[in-house]
């Protein structure tokens, strides 16, 4: 072999590849423009969450208002959100605002398809009953939550920073996020996404794996792939190189 064939090997060897993966962004839907409100309702999110709150990339939607948001206004949002530790990687919204994801170097993503829930910015009432779900049990880590109430569909528990543990039913249609494991003593029947923020040694764990969508640091298998092996078993979900491994528990 020539040292012109070594060197024409050598070009067609590749330097990087192209491999489908998923990753959770954050949505911010602006509802309203108020620079003052949204920065002081942002950072009482961040009191009530400080992980979360750490470079986290986010999409900021802006479906709910008209396009007549200037530069000046959009860059002061955004400017909010990095103060608080979050980053902007995009907008969301109509072709109106194309200009201004391109002059703030953005990508603008078409609209959201309804999936997710209407977040109310209104301060909730004091005397307000609350949501079974939120009332997430702290164990001895202060990181970890623990929900003893259903999982209902359209739903969304997130345990910043630690692992999640639900001892009931997880409904079709909700969906289940932690930085840490994922531990369901029921049927997991949603979607269910370990280790968001990249921790490749993230395990997910059911009593009946009978998920939509399982992740574990952005690679997935989704239920037409999970039904080939412990469909509606115990199962015990870990990443074994650039693939999930499902394995009986």
């Amino acid at each position: 072999m020539t040292v012109d064939t070594n060197l024409d090997l050598l070009e067609q060897d590749p330097v990087f590849n192209l491999k489908g993966g998923m990753l959770t962004v954050t949505v911010i839907e602006v509802v309203r423009l108020d620079t003052g409100r949204f920065a002081k309702q942002l950072a009482e999110k961040k009191e009530q969450a400080p992980n979360f709150f750490s470079d986290t990339p986010v999409v900021i939607s802006l479906e709910k208002l008209d396009a007549h948001m200037n530069l000046s206004t959009l860059a002061g949002l955004l400017q909010i959100c990095k103060n608080h530790g979050l980053l902007p990687v995009a907008l969301r919204g109509s072709e109106n605002f194309r200009p201004l994801a391109q002059q703030s170097g953005l990508v603008l993503m078409p609209p959201g398809r309804g999936r997710e829930k209407p977040v109310e910015v209104a301060a909730p009432e004091p005397q307000a009953a609350p949501d079974p779900v939120a009332e997430a049990v702290q164990s001895g880590s202060a990181q970890n939550k623990i929900i003893t109430q259903p999982i209902r569909s359209g739903q969304q528990v997130y345990a910043p920073g630690g692992d999640l543990v639900v001892l009931a039913p997880v409904s079709a249609g909700s969906e289940l996020l932690a930085d840490g494991n994922i531990h369901v003593y029921g049927p997991l029947r949603g979607r269910a996404l370990a280790g968001v923020r990249g921790n490749t040694e993230a395990r997910i764990f059911c009593h009946s794996l009978e998920a939509e969508l399982v992740s574990i640091a952005g690679h997935y298998k989704t239920a037409e792939d999970l039904r080939k092996s412990h469909w509606k078993l115990a199962a015990h979900i870990s990443l074994d190189g650039d693939s999930l491994k499902i394995a009986a528990l």
